[in-house]
């Protein structure tokens, strides 16, 4: 056992005081940000809202912002139970569902563009998910060589 290995054993008793605990390592929360898009009209739900999720284990954070009914909730807590938690106000609470603008390759197709979003953000899509019109290609090769790049004056349209 080297220098590293003795330093790491006797860090290891001092941590979890005195036994061996080499096989049953807890998994560490990791610190996260959560947003929320929360339905709030007054003073009364924010603070209900800001209540209600500073008493939830793990959370270091919350603020608020009432214009943009953004809840921004900072800690070791999973985002799954801060929903839940902010559901049990009796608000209409989600997952933040924007992203700013400039991220999207297309903002304004039907299912990005929503004017209830913030200025500057759009809603978030998968940029997979198709639109409904598809490109169909045709395997025709008439099409092709009606033009030539080697002959610019042999156009068969004309």
């Amino acid at each position: 056992m080297g220098v590293g290995g003795t330093l790491e054993y006797i860090s290891e008793l001092i941590g979890s005081g005195g036994s061996h605990s080499y096989g049953k390592r807890k998994k560490k929360k990791q610190f996260q940000t959560v947003e929320l898009k929360v339905r709030m009209d007054c003073d009364g739900c924010v603070l209900k809202v800001k209540n209600s999720l500073s008493s939830l284990k793990g959370v270091k954070s919350v603020e608020i912002n009432k214009k943009q009914q953004k809840v921004t909730v900072s800690g070791y807590a999973e985002p799954s139970k801060v929903l839940k938690k902010a559901k049990t106000t009796g608000k209409k609470a989600e997952i933040w569902p924007y992203v700013p603008y400039n991220l999207v390759a297309q903002p304004y197709i039907a299912q990005a563009y929503d004017k209830k979003a913030p200025p500057g953000y759009v809603r978030k899509v998968d940029p997979y998910v198709t639109t409904g019109t598809m490109a169909v290609y045709n395997d025709d090769p008439s099409y092709t060589s009606m033009f030539s790049d080697d002959n610019p004056n042999a156009c068969s349209i004309m």
